[in-house]
């Protein structure tokens, strides 16, 4: 591998657009009608975007009814959030203070809404039994990620759900770091709401999907048209909703080659690490997704470490993509330990398409930093 060949570790953030996605864009191009028209061009893209849809039911296991197509998962999260709120007064709704800032900072403008935050251990992981002591009779909704986009931990879902089940509280997922990731079967998971970022599965940034369970209401965010059964106004976006329903695909068939994939790398990586020498310490280590991996290294900050790699071309990231470009010790990374460890982690995000050379190179440039600041 030549010298500064770019090295990129921040999958987490965002992929690149898969070529095959590419392809059926470049196909479904050519449909340019508005799906709500009832001509025939209107009415062709229609059944395209319908198509789409059912592709990603048949991928997840649920109904096509079920699914709506939005911006994005921030969006999802916001329409959920905001459907709950318009509701109920008062909604009580329970979440973690280890969210995406697309559920954290909604809850705190929201002044309809009553929230308690669960307690999570060193790993990242749910209290099973602070949640149960948080439940009150006017809780109307438990929000938490599936998988954490800053540390890879993978909450017990199918364990919280059966423990709300008949109580009536609704549950809302965020499945952004999840899909491909980890085994996602809505059929084995009883929620009442997911989202899906497409951007973070290979498809455009600017589409996402919301899981709406049959039997569950929702409020609309936007307003202005029927569009996606009167759920979400706006002409719908067909060459994206395509984009991402063949990314769902691909995420769902590949996963057994790509979890491996990430696994291995993920050994490898921090194989590497260990033998030439690198201190580190993992921020959570068990049952977490391989693709992300959070470290803390005590010999240098997050802003210097940033941009030591940033000179050499290996791109990773100091957290959450959704702060402005700007480098904030971690929430996550705050909440679990203290902001001293914050300020001295990085998240490196793996993908099925990185390369072991990539890794090894990659180790060998944190090897070169840190021998540079000792």
């Amino acid at each position: 591998m030549q010298e500064n060949t770019p090295i990129y570790l921040d999958y987490a953030a965002t992929n690149p657009l898969d070529r095959e996605i590419l392809s059926k864009m470049m196909m479904v191009s050519t449909h340019y009608g508005n799906p709500s028209s009832v001509h025939k061009l209107g009415k062709n893209a229609k059944i395209r975007l319908e198509r789409a849809r059912e592709l990603i039911a048949d991928n997840i296991f649920v109904d096509p009814n079920e699914i709506i197509f939005t911006s994005g998962a921030t969006e999802s999260n916001n329409t959920v959030l905001e459907s709950v709120s318009r509701a109920n007064k008062n909604a009580h709704i329970i979440t973690t203070k280890l969210e995406h800032k697309s559920i954290l900072e909604k809850l705190e403008q929201d002044k309809n809404i009553e929230v308690s935050f669960v307690e999570t251990d060193s790993e990242g992981l749910i209290n099973i039994d602070d949640l149960k002591s948080k439940i009150r009779d006017n809780t109307k909704l438990i929000t938490i990620h599936y998988v954490n986009n800053e540390t890879g931990t993978i909450q017990p879902i199918k364990e919280i759900c059966e423990m709300l089940r008949d109580t009536g509280i609704l549950i809302h997922i965020d499945a952004a770091q999840a899909l491909g990731h980890v085994p996602l079967d809505m059929s084995k998971l009883d929620v009442d709401y997911m989202s899906i970022s497409g951007h973070k599965i290979g498809a455009p940034k600017g589409i996402g999907l919301l899981y709406i369970k049959s039997d569950s209401k929702l409020n609309p965010l936007i307003y202005g048209g029927e569009q996606e059964r009167g759920r979400r106004a706006g002409t719908e976006n067909l060459i994206y909703a395509h984009a991402i329903s063949v990314g769902v695909r691909k995420a769902v068939r590949d996963f057994d080659e790509r979890r491996a994939t990430e696994q291995l790398l993920k050994n490898l990586f921090l194989s590497e690490l260990n033998s030439l020498g690198v201190p580190y310490e993992l921020n959570a280590s068990k049952n977490v997704s391989p693709h992300i991996i959070n470290i803390y290294l005590p010999f240098v900050t997050t802003d210097i470490m940033l941009t030591r790699l940033d000179l050499k071309d290996v791109y990773v990231s100091g957290g959450s993509a959704c702060n402005a470009g700007t480098v904030q010790p971690s929430h996550v990374i705050t909440d679990m330990y203290d902001e001293n460890r914050a300020n001295r982690s990085i998240r490196v995000s793996l993908n099925y398409m990185t390369t072991e050379d990539e890794i090894k190179k990659a180790a060998t440039i944190f090897k070169e930093i840190y021998e540079s600041l000792k």
